[in-house]
């Protein structure tokens, strides 16, 4: 806001305040007692916490929650105000009845400082306070549920059991006292606290919350010796008051009002609202001493006293255990998230392993690949030459076409090794997995005639293609029905099934038999680790294809069937066209 715009609202509340106010002292002083005056005051004191409730609620609309709390808490308490002041001026200008407070009345009157004590409560210019904030509607529930106790018990038995109106109002004006002394305390703590903007405010509220204080002195005076009525000059401390609480609304539109960094709430610290309600509790067995031993109240009083001690008691003990049982729950449910938070880290961390053994193991499987291609380089064109030799026999072009072969077979070999290394990139295209599945079956199938094991397949609708190299997801179907099949060999046999589907935006490819399973299924993936013999197994297979199918973008996993066997799930992402074309996987399964 700039100076010129400040300035006027300046004077616009200034004019506020010299019309309301002037005019209501101009009105007291003028005007005969009767029934224009107390219509008029009536009115004005309806209007008064109606506009300050709209002023305060009007600054609700922060990015952050305990200032737009702390806001609607204040609106709330004037609320309060507005209902006790309707209450009056319906039985007093509708019903006209001799008594303008009625019992509802009188309850929203000595209620409304409640809200005014929770709003400074969660301590808006602090952080982290969240559990503050949780359970701040229990806590205020509690809070004036302790506050009606009091009220109920000094005021309401000489009225309700002992027929004693005088005493009736001033034991309801202590009480009134004493809520207003815990309301100041609070708001000096919290002004001590505080430091910049949060201050100025909390400064405020208590210039309010004095003017208050004299404003019920007047008011229970001026009751007490029988001069009070509506629209007398009494009123003008409460009309002051929310001249006052509608210009802080109104100033604080124009003021940054965000927590302090400086200010962050301990745990200990931000237990003390719901501490102030339980030690409320606390305290109700000692007025039920009190009252037993110390009162020299009637004995009807006391019976009264006794049996609303008893009732207070269950009600705030019930709410007091709900309390505890929503937090209990709530650590739970954060020591649940914490567990699941610390097994993300450690399935991270061993992801992290894994992937620094792969980039180990392919930087040593690239230096071996360059070395073995420069001798297989010479024997590759040495047996062409060989097997093209004119002079040559038929038995020794044969040799030298066997070696060859080789030497390509072990050429496409090192080349695998070179594409896991990451030093040769793969040739993707799109692709049809079920081609793919079905040529490493036919691969494996060769040598299976003599064996009690049975391969199926199981395919759920039609599968979107896939970007890959048709060579090296061959490579990595292959392998795992080859370990399929070695780990149900031993047990005479067995079914090994292969399911495809999709998932998502996923190419699902399940591969579960009903061999013995796995005995560690979190080390499958280590280079170097393997369950077989020596000689049959050097432990790189399913690490080659860990390594594969990251270069895919997918992902492999392995775990136990609860029915006995081990299954591996490989996931692949699909690729933008349903229909591939024809993928050259017959071709590989050829040069194998």
């Amino acid at each position: 806001m700039g100076p010129a715009a400040k300035s006027s609202g300046n004077s616009y509340l200034l004019t506020a305040w010299f019309v309301i106010g002037g005019g209501f002292v101009m009105m007291a002083v003028l005007l005969p007692h009767g029934t224009v005056q107390a219509t008029l005051g009536n009115i004005l004191m309806c209007l008064l916490p109606l506009g300050a409730n709209a002023c305060l609620l009007s600054n609700a609309n922060t990015p952050y929650r305990r200032t737009n709390t702390f806001w609607i808490l204040m609106a709330a308490g004037c609320g309060l105000w507005l209902i006790g002041s309707l209450s009056g001026t319906y039985r007093e200008l509708v019903l006209h009845a001799r008594s303008r407070f009625s019992y509802l009345g009188s309850i929203a009157f000595f209620l409304h400082p409640v809200p005014f004590m929770a709003a400074i409560a969660i301590q808006p210019h602090s952080r982290g306070m969240r559990e503050t904030l949780r359970y701040g509607l229990l806590d205020l529930l509690l809070l004036a549920a302790t506050w009606l106790y009091v009220y109920a018990f000094t005021a309401l038995p000489w009225i309700a059991v002992s027929a004693n109106p005088q005493l009736f109002t001033i034991r309801r004006w202590q009480a009134y006292a004493g809520e207003n002394v815990v309301y100041l305390s609070g708001l000096a703590y919290v002004y001590f606290r505080s430091s910049g903007a949060w201050r100025r405010i909390y400064a405020q509220l208590m210039g309010i919350a004095a003017i208050h204080t004299i404003g019920f002195l007047v008011i229970a005076a001026a009751t007490l010796q029988g001069v009070l009525f509506s629209g007398s000059i009494y009123y003008l401390p409460y009309v002051l008051m929310f001249l006052w609480l509608a210009t802080l609304g109104v100033m604080a539109q124009h003021i940054p009002l965000s927590p302090d960094p400086q200010q962050r709430t301990h745990h200990g610290g931000s237990q003390w609202p719901q501490r102030l309600a339980i030690a409320g509790v606390l305290f109700v067995p000692l007025l039920a001493a009190w009252n037993q031993f110390l009162s020299d109240a009637p004995a009807a009083v006391r019976e009264f006293r006794l049996v609303l001690t008893l009732g207070a008691l269950v009600v705030g003990t019930g709410m007091v255990f709900l309390r505890q049982h929503l937090v209990d729950q709530e650590r739970l449910r954060l020591v649940s998230n914490l567990q699941d938070s610390l097994e993300n880290l450690k399935r991270l961390q061993s992801q992290f392993v894994q992937s620094e053994k792969l980039a180990s193991l392919g930087q040593l499987a690239a230096g071996a690949a360059h070395e073995i291609n420069n001798p297989l380089a010479a024997i590759l064109g040495y047996s062409e030459l060989l097997a093209d030799e004119p002079s040559a026999g038929p038995r020794a072009r044969n040799i030298a076409e066997k070696i060859r072969d080789q030497a390509r077979r072990t050429r496409e070999l090192v080349n695998n090794l070179l594409s896991f290394a990451r030093q040769k990139p793969a040739e993707k295209q799109l692709l049809d997995l079920s081609t793919v599945v079905a040529g490493a079956i036919q691969l494996r199938t060769l040598d299976l005639r003599d064996k009690n094991i049975r391969i199926e397949t199981q395919h759920r609708g039609v599968l979107p293609a896939v970007r890959g190299d048709p060579n090296q997801l061959l490579q990595v179907f292959f392998q795992l029905i080859s370990n399929a099949v070695d780990a149900m060999e031993p047990n005479a046999g067995g079914v090994l099934t292969i399911k495809t589907m999709r998932e998502r935006g996923d190419v699902v490819i399940e591969f579960s038999d009903t061999g013995p399973g796995l005995v560690e299924p979190e080390r499958v993936f280590d280079p170097f680790y393997t369950t077989k013999s020596v000689g049959k197994g050097s432990g790189l297979g399913l690490s080659i294809c860990y390594g594969i199918l990251q270069e895919h973008g997918g992902r492999i996993t392995a775990s136990n069937r609860p029915e006995g066997g081990a299954i591996f799930r490989i996931e692949i992402p699909a690729g933008l066209a349903f229909f591939p074309r024809s993928s050259p996987v017959s071709a590989a399964v050829g040069e194998r």
